[in-house]
């Protein structure tokens, strides 16, 4: 059980019971326990309950003042460098332990699941770009810009090999889960100063402001609407793996009729928690292979 005092079930008061123990105790939605520890501390923190109010107030602002401002200059200014440079150093300096390995976990996460569809989908072959970030300075190289657009190229270049050939989603058998790793992704010595207090969704809803400001208006609204293709990469897994019923773990929907970009920080964050859910079906998969003597195919 945690070391941390909140989420240490001997510390259970049943007149007072934390929420957040109870949501990390709960197994009802498979996600890697040391991320859905990291999540619970990041909630129960002093920063989500007293900081996250007032930076979602000034984010929402600020957010709707760069819109005006963009929809006369919507490619003023451009640049990525600038942003990521910025991005890399906040999250270094002012975003906490707990928050930084969910956000650089994300990238990794993502990258395997991406991989585990190109390498699954029975005839096709669609090239990845795995984003897998080491320490701070990988971010600088636009980390985040690249990641929205590996998505929506993925996407493209499956369906675009689909539509040419007539065939749909079939998954190869038996399943390459070659690519998933169990690995925490703890690896990376995150900073922990005193300064670095700010938790996931209040760091998130920080720099989205940042976002938008320094990319174009078309880079902006389609990294917001990125977020609704959780369903789509769903829907491509269960296809593969023929199990519909992990669709109901995807919770951005609609690809098809986009949300306000001003509800953006928050599905940033049932973005990642998809991505996780995902890909904690798909270590359960491959280690439940292995027990049962089925041996994965290598890379």
């Amino acid at each position: 059980m945690s070391t941390y005092d909140n989420l240490d079930v001997n510390n259970h008061d049943s007149r007072d019971p934390n929420p957040w123990l109870a949501m990390y105790l709960d197994s009802s939605i498979p996600i890697n326990d040391h991320t859905k520890l990291a999540l619970m501390r990041d909630n129960d923190s002093r920063s989500a309950m007293y900081l996250l109010p007032l930076v979602r107030f000034w984010s929402k602002l600020m957010i709707f003042f760069i819109h005006v401002f963009k929809f006369f200059f919507p490619k003023v200014p451009n640049s990525s460098r600038m942003l990521h440079r910025i991005l890399a150093w906040g999250l270094k300096n002012f975003v906490s332990k707990d928050a930084n390995l969910l956000i650089f976990r994300h990238f990794h996460v993502g990258s395997e699941i991406m991989q585990f569809i190109a390498k699954n989908v029975d005839g096709v072959e669609v090239q990845t770009s795995p984003l897998k970030p080491r320490d701070f300075e990988d971010i600088k190289d636009d980390l985040f810009l690249k990641h929205d657009l590996n998505l929506y190229n993925f996407v493209i270049n499956l369906n675009r090999q689909l539509k040419d050939k007539k065939i749909g989603i079939k998954g190869k058998r038996p399943v390459d889960l070659s690519m998933i790793t169990p690995d925490r992704f703890d690896h990376i010595d995150f900073p922990d100063r005193w300064t670095n207090i700010l938790d996931l969704r209040s760091a998130i809803e920080l720099f989205t402001p940042f976002y938008q400001f320094f990319l174009t208006a078309n880079d902006f609204v389609r990294a917001s609407n990125s977020l609704q293709l959780d369903e789509t990469i769903g829907i491509y897994t269960s296809q593969i793996l023929n199990t519909p019923g992990h669709l109901s773990l995807v919770n951005n929907k609609h690809p098809m009729v986009p949300e306000t970009t001003y509800s953006a920080a928050y599905r940033l964050v049932l973005h990642g928690l998809a991505a996780e859910t995902l890909h904690a079906v798909l270590v359960n998969i491959k280690q439940a292979s292995f027990a049962d003597g089925v041996i994965v195919p290598q890379v």
